[in-house]
């Protein structure tokens, strides 16, 4: 006897002129997948006035008609633009994401998506998340928002976001599962060759170095002076009496500026210089060698306390995207660099 059919999921996602391609396609291609496992999602593509638009990189999309002649979805889906982080959504875009807001079973953006949502007031108050790049902007736009600057995806109640552009598809694979439970989650993230869960955060994919100096003439001196000798000696005496100021009004500028202490700071530059290190090739003793770690274990720690994966972990991930038989020779030193077998025994 054949499995009963599924129920039939409508799907509506919002496209507009610049909106990111891959975050339209990834979880529209993760929803046809659990289709092909016995899902029934159906896909509607609605922009603001029923007109196609124009991708941000040039692919015209052809839609199924505009906002406000769609029936109500079980899932509103927005995704992202490179311009809106940078530039106020016009509210002609806003209202076309509320209208259908309002009768969704649940609401879901990718990306910078998250900016049109918060445009639309439907963000306010809840935990959010969006790119990593961009997440204090967002925060700035709606400051009753709760944003998660490190997650890949945020639920909060029938609102879901998540970060930049391939994260739509581990929030596709997260709304499968509510659907479909988790056996079908896993079977479509195989059939996309992803992760069903990634290891960590966003912040593991954020640029190091990438943070705007301090404002402070003081606090900008220290990071210069770290940056130029990662090894030297910072403590809050040494800072204090090479800035020739006081101690403690070193640490209030620490706290009012940077919400940190000293001693923070100065580790926070030594771990951006090691992730650069490590993409850069280096081995992980070595990288937290030059980077002013006195071991590569107190290196560790402080990776796994930022991105909860070990230096040698992060440096697999990111430094290359040759396979292992193509790669250079673990560090000796390194305990989490020792090889695995490829296969269980």
């Amino acid at each position: 006897m054949p499995p009963p059919a599924a129920t039939p999921h409508h799907v509506a996602i919002l496209v507009y002129d610049g909106v990111t391609l891959l975050d339209l396609a990834g979880p529209a291609q993760a929803f046809a997948e659990a289709n092909r496992l016995g899902a029934d999602y159906r896909l509607t593509l609605v922009s603001p006035d029923g007109g196609d638009v124009t991708s941000n990189i040039g692919v015209r999309v052809p839609v199924d008609g505009a906002v406000s002649g769609a029936k109500a979805a079980d899932t509103f889906l927005v995704p992202g633009a490179d311009i809106y982080p940078r530039a106020r959504v016009p509210r002609d875009l806003a209202d076309a994401a509320r209208l259908p807001a309002e009768t969704a079973g649940r609401v879901a953006s990718v990306c910078t998506g998250a900016f049109v949502l918060a445009a639309a007031g439907l963000l306010d108050g809840k935990r959010a998340t969006t790119h990593w790049k961009v997440t204090h902007e967002l925060a700035a736009r709606c400051p009753t928002c709760r944003v998660d600057p490190d997650a890949i995806y945020v639920r909060d109640g029938t609102t879901w976001t998540s970060a930049g552009v391939t994260a739509g598809i581990d929030l596709a694979l997260a709304l499968v599962e509510e659907d479909h439970g988790a056996d079908v989650a896993r079977d479509v993230a195989r059939l996309l060759v992803v992760y069903m869960q990634r290891a960590g955060g966003q912040s593991q994919f954020s640029a190091p170095l990438q943070a705007p100096p301090p404002r402070s003439p003081a606090l900008r001196t220290v990071a210069d002076l770290v940056v130029a000798d990662p090894g030297g000696r910072y403590s809050l005496t040494d800072l204090a009496r090479h800035l020739d100021v006081s101690t403690r009004h070193l640490s209030r500028l620490f706290r009012d500026e940077l919400s940190t202490t000293p001693a923070r700071y100065v580790e926070s530059i030594r771990f951006d210089l090691a992730r650069a290190l490590l993409d850069q090739g280096h081995t992980a003793t070595r990288a937290a060698a030059l980077a002013g770690f006195p071991s590569y274990e107190s290196l560790r720690r402080v990776f796994v306390r930022n991105l909860s994966t070990s230096p040698a972990a992060y440096q697999r991930r990111f430094s290359t995207t040759r396979t292992d038989t193509d790669a250079a020779p673990p560090d000796p030193d390194d305990r989490d660099a020792t090889p695995r077998p490829r296969y269980p025994k």
